[in-house]
């Protein structure tokens, strides 16, 4: 194992002490129980939103932290949720009296974790509402996950629920804005080669030279296949097709076409992945409106992508367009 690291069990604890020095403008840190906040938390008379999970998917959550996202992040250990003290010290950190919206991604931790501490946090007076994200089409129904998990629209809910709260609307206008972007988005993911966890020290999967996982989740979860490497055109495609038949997608829609970096892919692929789902969706007669191309939700320094694709409205394309200013996403401002 090849890693800039102290210790395996400091990895986080370091993580956060580097963001809190690196943005510090933007964000405060708590340690014990760790979590971020915006640097103005609370802010009265908005809805605060909080989300988090297992560490390894950076940015998300912590570098989404700020004006017209989230309010608070959780992370846990690498790959591990993070606990219910966690959550409910964010939700005390950023209720601005409008109460919080808990965003989660669909993994059993996170989602019976998030649970015991929105009952916590309503014992103390706290209104709280949560969304699950669970866009993977890859998955449904599997032994290997409870229902499909939540990736890619993750990080689209978190933006545009963020700036609806930032627009101080009621906690279930925002609940019901974000529980509308996750049913409108799906995704899936592939790996080109795995991750290693630093405190397994070993990569988490084995993958041959010529082979690739189709469907794989965030954690090295089982995909829908192996096969052996194909061009971007064909690995594009077979990402593409599941996506637009499941919700199902049509000639005519608008979408927001989402590729990221599972944290090993350089942006050139990216971009020639980008290219490849530009043309599959333009012969279909569906209309990119609006792109986001980078590494935005991964898996440490696994290689492959994921592909989201989300139905855009007007409200939702306003809201996309609205300023934006943390760590790791920031426009409008």
């Amino acid at each position: 194992m090849k890693k800039l690291i102290n210790r395996p069990q400091d990895v986080v604890t370091d993580a956060l002490r580097g963001m809190a020095a690196a943005h510090g403008d933007l964000v405060r840190v708590n340690f014990e129980p760790n979590y971020l906040v915006r640097a103005d938390a609370p802010v009265r008379g908005k809805v605060g939103i909080v989300s988090g999970g297992g560490s390894g998917h950076e940015p998300m959550h912590g570098g989404f932290v700020g004006m017209g996202m989230l309010d608070a992040a959780c992370p846990g250990a690498v790959f591990t949720s993070p606990t219910p003290d966690q959550m409910l010290a964010a939700s005390q950190a950023v209720n601005g009296g409008m109460g919080v919206l808990h965003i989660v991604k669909n993994y059993t931790g996170d989602c019976l974790n998030f649970e015991m501490a929105a009952e916590l946090a309503r014992a103390e007076g706290i209104q709280v509402e949560q969304v699950i994200t669970n866009d993977d089409v890859a998955v449904q129904d599997s032994l290997y996950t409870a229902g499909r998990r939540g990736v890619g629209v993750t990080v689209l809910v978190e933006k545009l629920a963020g700036a609806a709260a930032e627009q101080r609307r009621s906690l279930q206008e925002v609940a019901d804005l974000a529980r509308k972007v996750n049913a409108q988005g799906r995704s899936m993911g592939m790996a080109l080669t795995s991750c290693t966890v630093p405190h397994a020290g070993k990569p988490t999967f084995q993958l041959g030279e010529d082979e690739v996982e189709l469907g794989i989740g965030i954690h090295g979860e089982p995909g829908r296949k192996r096969i052996k490497l194909a061009p971007a055109s064909e690995v594009a495609a077979m990402l593409v097709e599941p996506i637009l038949a499941d919700l199902p997608f049509k000639s005519g829609d608008s979408v927001l076409a989402f590729v990221n970096g599972m944290g090993g892919t350089p942006l050139i692929e990216l971009y020639i992945l980008y290219a490849e789902v530009t043309r599959i969706l333009e012969a279909k007669g569906i209309k990119i409106a609006r792109n986001l191309v980078g590494s935005y939700i991964t898996s440490l320094e696994m290689a492959g992508c994921s592909i989201t694709l989300l139905r855009l409205d007007e409200e939702l394309t306003r809201l996309w367009d609205a300023p934006v200013k943390t760590p790791a996403l920031r426009w409008g401002v």
